[in-house]
């Protein structure tokens, strides 16, 4: 997707997404992934009063806002996955997604576990990375979940943004034997906590290297797609693409604008990696990995 403005109207960004949908529909798509806080501007770039902060959160999915999404991919018989500010009933505050099947029924939940950025804004800069003072961190872990009999029962996994640079995350759910991971981005152009040793093109390398690495080093199908362009007047990267098990892009975005990209997903694909080179069963030596559990600094 191309950027939100924050003075968009929702009605206009959600007809956007259905028209989206829809030309992936006339291109075949069966499932139909759109980027992380896909309704609204990143609005973690900005010190917010709590009035207009609550404006961002959906209280229910679906809620009256975007049920004409939902509506359209069940008349299309199209799922989807979607990225969105959770306000629970509780109040809590979570920076989630979801993946819907084609009838609208939702079949997975995720709520984003590694959350960049600071809870205090940093003084002196345009633009902030405040995550971590809007949402709380992801309290489910990394479940999989089964995707439907038109996919092809694919065994499936959700990450958001920051989570697909953690390799603990496609691991977790390699380790449920994930066959599809799906993850919507919004990342800046520039480095988000300051500094200017990250260039636009280095930071649409790395986005595109770990979904490349980890699809490969897990056996997984791997579709990453970001909401791009001047947002706000603040850059994000593009670089959408849909990764085949052996970290082999078969698909990537040409612009910062609305796109839709199309693959094949032949999960037939992910035997080669779970068979051989990555087969957990006879390789795996987890007695030796207790440290990455138990520390979190370096020494």
């Amino acid at each position: 997707m191309g950027p939100n403005q924050r003075q968009d109207r929702r009605e206009d960004i959600l007809a956007r997404m259905i028209a989206l949908l829809e030309q992936a529909a006339a291109e075949g798509a069966q499932l139909v992934v759109f980027p992380e806080l896909a309704f609204t501007t990143f609005f973690p770039r900005w010190l917010l009063d709590e009035d207009e902060l609550e404006t961002y959160f959906e209280a229910e999915m679906p809620n009256p806002m975007v049920q004409p999404l939902f509506d359209r991919a069940r008349e299309l018989s199209v799922g989807f996955y979607v990225g969105y500010a959770e306000r629970t009933p509780e109040g809590q505050h979570f920076n989630s997604a979801i993946t819907v099947g084609p009838d609208g029924t939702i079949l997975g939940k995720y709520r984003k576990v590694h959350l960049p950025g600071s809870v205090e804004p940093r003084e002196g800069e345009t633009y902030q990375q405040l995550e971590k003072r809007y949402f709380e961190y992801g309290e489910d872990g990394f479940p999989a979940f089964e995707g439907v009999e038109a996919w092809g029962k694919p065994r499936m996994g959700m990450l958001i943004c920051n989570d697909r640079r953690w390799p603990e995350a496609w691991r977790a759910y390699a380790l449920q034997g994930v066959e599809l991971m799906v993850m919507g981005y919004n990342s800046a152009a520039y480095d988000p906590n300051g500094g200017t040793t990250e260039s636009e093109a280095l930071r649409t390398y790395h986005s595109q290297l770990v979904a490349q690495a980890n699809a490969y080093m897990n056996a997984t199908w791997a579709v990453a797609v970001a909401k791009a362009g001047v947002e706000d007047g603040a850059g994000l990267i593009g670089g959408s693409c849909i990764v085949d098990p052996n970290g082999v892009t078969v698909a990537e975005a040409k612009g910062l604008g609305d796109e839709v990209i199309v693959a094949d997903c032949d999960l037939d694909a992910t035997l080669q990696g779970k068979t051989k080179m990555f087969n957990f069963a006879a390789h795996r030596r987890p007695q030796h990995y207790r440290r990455i559990v138990d520390q979190t600094g370096s020494l």
